[in-house]
C-alpha cells in the first residue's frame, strides 16, 4: 500500500536529514582516482562522459586509449575535435588481433610513456587511461611503476581507468572502484556493434 502524503513526507524529511549531514561531513577536495572494471559494457562510456563533464566547466582533458587502434569511433570524432582534449589512440588493436606478445609489450610501454606525459601535466584536469587494466593484466607494464606514477601526479588531477579485472593495486589506491556488471549483451545474440552505440 503506498504511503499517504504525511507518511511520505515524514519519510523524505528523515532521508534529507541523512544526506544533508553527509553532504556536510564531506569538506575535502582531491584530484580522484576512479576505477571502472568489471564484465560489463558502459566502462568506456561512463569514462568519456566525465570528459564531456570536464569540458563543460572549462577544464583541460587527456585521454589516452590503450590496445584499441581504430580512430572512428564516434567518441573521439566528436571528443576528439574539442578544444580542451588530448586524444591519443596508442594500441595496436587487440591482442587476438596482433598475436604478438614483444610487438604489444613494447607498444605498452610507449604508450605508458604518453600516459606518464598526462599524469605530469598539472593543467589537465581529468586523465582516462581507457583499458589501462589489460596491460597489467598481461604483464606489459609493471604494476608498481604504474601505481606509483599515479600517486605522484599533481594533487587536483583526475584520473579514470577502465578495463576487466582491475588489479588489486590499483582498486587499493582507488578513490572510487565500481564494478559494472553484465546481465545481457545484444552481441551474444548475433548483433552487430550499432555506430553510435558501440562504436
Amino acid at each position: 500500500m503506498p504511503d499517504n502524503s504525511e507518511q511520505h513526507q515524514k519519510r523524505m524529511a528523515r532521508k534529507k536529514a541523512v544526506i544533508d549531514a553527509s553532504i556536510a561531513r564531506a569538506e575535502q577536495d582531491k584530484g580522484l582516482l576512479l576505477v571502472l572494471t568489471g564484465n560489463g559494457k558502459g566502462k568506456s562510456s561512463s569514462a568519456f562522459g566525465m570528459v564531456a563533464r570536464s569540458l563543460g566547466y572549462g577544464y583541460q582533458v587527456g585521454v589516452a586509449q590503450f590496445l584499441k587502434s581504430r580512430r572512428d569511433t564516434g567518441e573521439e570524432k566528436f571528443l576528439g575535435d574539442q578544444s580542451g582534449v588530448q586524444w591519443q589512440v596508442l594500441g595496436d588493436g587487440f591482442t587476438w588481433d596482433t598475436q604478438n606478445r614483444e610487438a604489444d609489450i613494447a607498444t605498452a610501454r610507449r604508450s605508458w610513456q604518453v600516459a606518464q606525459g598526462f599524469l605530469r601535466d598539472a593543467s589537465l584536469h581529468l586523465v582516462v587511461l581507457d583499458e589501462l587494466t589489460y596491460l597489467i593484466n598481461y604483464g606489459y607494464l609493471d604494476a608498481a611503476q604504474v601505481c606509483a606514477d599515479l600517486k605522484n601526479r599533481p594533487p587536483m588531477q583526475h584520473v579514470v581507468i577502465t578495463g576487466r579485472a582491475a588489479a588489486d593495486c590499483l582498486r587499493d589506491i582507488a578513490d572510487t572502484v565500481s564494478e559494472i556488471a553484465d546481465v545481457k549483451h545484444a552481441f551474444r545474440a548475433g548483433v552487430r556493434a550499432q555506430p553510435g552505440i558501440d562504436l
